[in-house]
Order: structure tokens, then C-alpha cells, then sequence
């Protein structure tokens, strides 16, 4: 099943009001495990969007629409909504501006151990590749077409809303947590309510 929605987004003030609210809804960071660690919003689960794409289809019996994705910007959360609806759960909430627009407004965050966010990760990778390329082509004739391949994967990611340094990035042994297992997210998440 195919369902083409716009998520719905919900400022930090809105959700702030939600979450007191008598029947809160449930929140799915859907970051890497180091970027949850580091900070994230209290009683929110953290299922990334790697582990969400590949169990979508068990994650959509254990949710209802009372759900709002959360990750830094609103990107990989609204990937993370587009993903559930296909298997069969429209309608679900987004986070406008994710976490940077959640800590900036003041709300209550719980931190851990300061980490890189994906996308700073993804700025210095392919900034040292396209220098490497520029650089490089000095010494080496031809290398400048590695700065031409990472220029041309940032403009496919930014047309497709993808980036595949992005997911790359988020399995390396840095942007994962020991403890962080995908089976024993689906289960808590499960049990959740």
C-alpha cells in the first residue's frame, strides 16, 4: 500500500502542550543511537531510521497515529513518516526543525555524552574528500574526479531528500551505542503501551 501524505508538523510550543496533555503521544527519535545518546526529549524512544525502515512493517502493529517522529532537523523524520505510511500508518506527526528547534525553545532535554550530529559528520567527510580531490589532482592527474563524484552525490541528495554518506555514516562504530540493539527497540517500543 502506497499512501502519499505531508506529515504534520508540530512546532516545539505545540508539542510541548501535547506531551502535558492527558493522553501524550508517543515520540520515535529517529536518529542514530550516539546522536539519541547525546541529547534527546525525556520518555522518547529511540528507533533510527535504518532500524525503522527495516522493521516497519512489525513497528506498524505496536503504533497507533498518536505518534511524532522526531530527529535533528525534521529530514530523517519526515523520511521516517513517508516509510510508515507505505506500510500502511498515515498521518503520523513531525517535529518542525527537530531537535534543534526543540532545545532552542527551551524544553526539557535530557543529554548524554556530547556527539557529532549526522550532518556535521556528513559536512566534514565530503569537505575532505572534494579538498583531497582539489588538492590531490596536483600530484595525482585525474583525482579532481573524486571532487566531482561527492559534488555530484550532494546534489542527488539534496533533489531526492537522501543521503547515502548520511546512512554510511550512521554505521560506523562511532554512531552506534554497545547497548543499542534494533530487536530490543522494536520489542520496548512494543511494550511501550
Amino acid at each position: 500500500m502506497t499512501t502519499s501524505t505531508t506529515p504534520r508538523g508540530l512546532t516545539a510550543e505545540e508539542l510541548r502542550a501535547k506531551l502535558d496533555s492527558e493522553h501524550p503521544p508517543r515520540l520515535l527519535d529517529v536518529r542514530s543511537p550516539a546522536e539519541f545518546e547525546a541529547a534527546h526529549i525525556p520518555g522518547s524512544y529511540n528507533v533510527p531510521l535504518d532500524t525503522l525502515r527495516e522493521h516497519r512493517e512489525e513497528l506498524t502493529r505496536h503504533l497507533d497515529t498518536d505518534v511524532v517522529l522526531v530527529c535533528r532537523s525534521g529530514q530523517r523524520a519526515g523520511q521516517a513518516e513517508r516509510a510508515l505510511a507505505e506500510a500502511g500508518l498515515p498521518g503520523l506527526s513531525v517535529l518542525s526543525g527537530g531537535m534543534t528547534s526543540w532545545e532552542k525553545s527551551g524544553a526539557p532535554t535530557n543529554y548524554g555524552q556530547e556527539r557529532w550530529d549526522m550532518e556535521r559528520q556528513v559536512r566534514l567527510v565530503a569537505g575532505s574528500l572534494v579538498l583531497v580531490g582539489a588538492l590531490g589532482s596536483f600530484v595525482v592527474p585525474g583525482l579532481q574526479a573524486l571532487s566531482a563524484f561527492v559534488g555530484g552525490g550532494l546534489a542527488f541528495a539534496a533533489i531526492s531528500n537522501t543521503c547515502a554518506m548520511g546512512v554510511l555514516l550512521s554505521k560506523m562504530p562511532w554512531n552506534r551505542t554497545p547497548s543499542f540493539d534494533p530487536r530490543k527497540a522494536v520489542a520496548q517500543l512494543a511494550g511501550g503501551r
